[in-house]
């Protein structure tokens, strides 16, 4: 997936020696949660919108230089590896640098949300279920068999949890017939954490409680 398609430039970056006043009338202007800046020509890092409002307004950039954040990708960087950097920085707003450190635009996160909405893993009719097992214990490629082997296409699997040496894996399946893949994971010792229409294993543990029931109250 080329993601350099989606560089925006239409937001110059600020020089190091721009007035906090500048920086401030800007933010209010935009919806960014930071704008790059430059030093030289060269990129030095982002200002955030709640550090420019918290700054003198009768200073300037360079006066708080140490408050800049070198966050950055490349412009070959993955779309998976730009969309963790947005959530790791709690940025909206991704520069971007060449191989030679030149700042080239930046990115804005509902655009490379776009792209995730774009994979089969949403777009595509299926169905989704979550497993969990030790952190030791499971493996992708064990899954894809469990899925695989009951004729179904994987359209994603992805680590959605880590706690307490627990991994719980987030997959989605190409077809709705469920119950024998739910029922593999289960003899494969994975925890079911999502619930199934089809789970005739609750089913079946639901009857009993009812005839349970009605004999304790005969």
């Amino acid at each position: 997936m080329n993601t350099t398609q989606y560089i925006i430039n239409d937001i110059k970056p600020f020089d190091i020696e721009t007035a906090i006043k500048e920086v401030q009338v800007a933010f209010n202007q935009l919806t960014y949660s930071h704008i790059p800046v430059t030093k030289d020509g060269k990129y030095a890092g982002c200002i955030s919108e709640t550090d420019a409002h918290c700054f003198e307004n009768d200073r300037h950039l360079t006066d708080f230089a140490y408050a800049l954040e070198p966050f950055y990708v490349t412009d070959k960087t993955n779309w998976l590896d730009i969309l963790e950097a947005f959530a790791m920085y709690g940025s909206n707003i991704m520069p971007v640098l060449n191989s030679e450190n030149k700042y080239l635009g930046y990115y804005e996160l509902s655009d490379i949300m776009n792209i995730f909405n774009d994979t089969p893993f949403l777009n595509e009719a299926g169905a989704i279920i979550v497993v969990e097992k030790g952190v030791r214990d499971y493996s992708f490629s064990e899954i894809c068999q469990i899925v695989e082997s009951n004729d179904a296409k994987i359209l994603g699997v992805f680590i959605s949890k880590v706690e307490n040496d627990t991994v719980q894996a987030t997959i989605k399946i190409g077809h709705t017939g469920m119950n024998a893949i739910v029922q593999t994971f289960r003899r494969y010792s994975y925890n079911v954490v999502s619930s199934h229409d089809e789970d005739k294993f609750l089913e079946d543990l639901k009857e009993r409680s009812n005839y349970l029931d009605k004999y304790l109250n005969m």
